[in-house]
């Protein structure tokens, strides 16, 4: 008899199966349909010995130190700040957009103060900011977001960003400085050894099973079991009965070259031109010393895995029916981006996995001190809100 079924071995899943054994003394299985543990996160070594992430990049930032605090119990880090490059006008310039891009693309001398000018002089004024096109023609004005913006987000998403919710785009900023880094958290880092190792460690506990390559609908009947954390997509858990929830997916083309470097940074975006819209080398990432690299082309789908959940009002009307059908239903627990349908960074999953857990512990008089402590430390530190598409998943 378990205590818990927990359906999907990504972050959330991984993260609950680790507080509830060791923190809670319960007995949990977790049932993955995939043949690894980590969900998008899993990276593995390919048959170069080269480590890669089979699912593109994910590089990891919080602000939240409890959130980091945590994951240090289960790995080591290497710090890294992630530097993304746009392919525009034959140049690869910094993106998010700072003095540097501006200068570089226009020739210019600019300093920080003159580039507010720059931005002030060319940004549309925009009275109503609704959609992603709003946001960033109302910042940097109509010719960089047709260099930088339209192009990518319409191979990103497959609609004009006129079409998208302003959150997309909402969350890239526009920089005054040289800054080139892409995200500016405090704590900024990937595990030492890779996120299989944490996960592995994770869930290195006498009271956590694993069953791998099993969709949970095939033993959901045959074995015993009290509450179940549920991560996958909510819709289908609801046999779609409102209609498919609309995702955009990725298909991942990886390729070793010969030579030891091939990209100055991390990522390297293509608002404007291919069928890809970036590509990653992942030994800046991992930082492996290696006289090959590998790379990863990303092409996005209209179908196949859910990935990005599009942030349309129709969908989320859509969505609001599956929610309600979710908090009427007993026993069971929605957490992670696909059972909530917002795209989350990963400190984010982790932080939502750990209210959770608080919440299941709030009638546990064992476990009420560290609930309360968690929940606290969330609700502090990390937002529940933010949603947005970023190169790091």
């Amino acid at each position: 008899m378990f205590d818990y079924l927990i359906v999907g071995a990504g972050f959330a899943g991984c993260v609950l199966a680790e507080r509830l054994a060791v923190g809670s003394n319960k007995r949990v299985l977790i049932c993955e349909k995939r043949s690894h543990i980590g969900g998008n996160a899993y990276d593995c070594y390919d048959d170069d010995g080269l480590l890669i992430h089979r699912y593109g990049p994910h590089i990891f930032h919080t602000n939240s130190a409890d959130i980091f605090d945590y994951l240090s119990r289960f790995t080591g880090w290497r710090p890294y700040e992630h530097r993304v490059l746009a392919s525009v006008d034959g140049q690869l310039v910094p993106i998010p957009i700072n003095l540097d891009t501006v200068n570089r693309l226009y020739g210019l001398t600019l300093t920080s103060f003159e580039i507010e000018a720059f931005f002030a002089r060319v940004a549309e004024k925009i009275d109503h900011v609704r959609t992603s096109e709003d946001v960033v023609v109302s910042k940097v004005g109509r010719e960089l977001y047709e260099k930088f913006f339209r192009g990518y987000t319409r191979k990103q998403w497959g609609l004009d960003p006129s079409e998208l919710d302003a959150s997309v785009t909402a969350r890239v900023p526009t920089r005054t400085n040289r800054d080139d880094r892409y995200f500016t958290d405090t704590y900024q880092a990937m595990p030492l050894h890779g996120y299989t190792r944490m996960f592995e460690r994770m869930l290195a506990h006498p009271n956590i099973k694993v069953m791998l390559n099993t969709d949970y609908r095939e033993i959901v009947e045959l074995i015993p079991w009290t509450d179940m954390i549920y991560t996958g997509p909510i819709d289908a858990f609801f046999d779609h009965i409102y209609g498919k929830l609309p995702y955009r997916s990725l298909e991942f083309r990886h390729q070793t070259m010969p030579e030891s470097s091939v990209q100055a940074v991390g990522t390297v975006n293509f608002p404007n031109e291919h069928a890809y819209t970036r590509i990653t080398e992942f030994k800046h990432l991992t930082g492996q010393e290696h006289a090959r690299t590998s790379v990863v082309y990303e092409y996005p789908r209209p179908d196949g895995d859910p990935y990005y959940p599009v942030p349309r009002p129709e969908n989320a009307a859509i969505y609001e029916k599956y929610r309600e059908l979710a908090n009427a239903t007993p026993h069971v627990h929605f957490v992670g981006r696909l059972a909530t349908y917002r795209y989350y960074n990963m400190d984010q999953v982790v932080a939502q996995a750990l209210k959770l857990y608080a919440g299941l512990c709030a009638n546990d008089a064992e476990g009420a001190p560290d609930a309360r402590s968690i929940r606290h430390a969330i609700a502090r530190d990390v937002g529940g809100d933010r949603v947005h598409r970023e190169p790091g998943r």
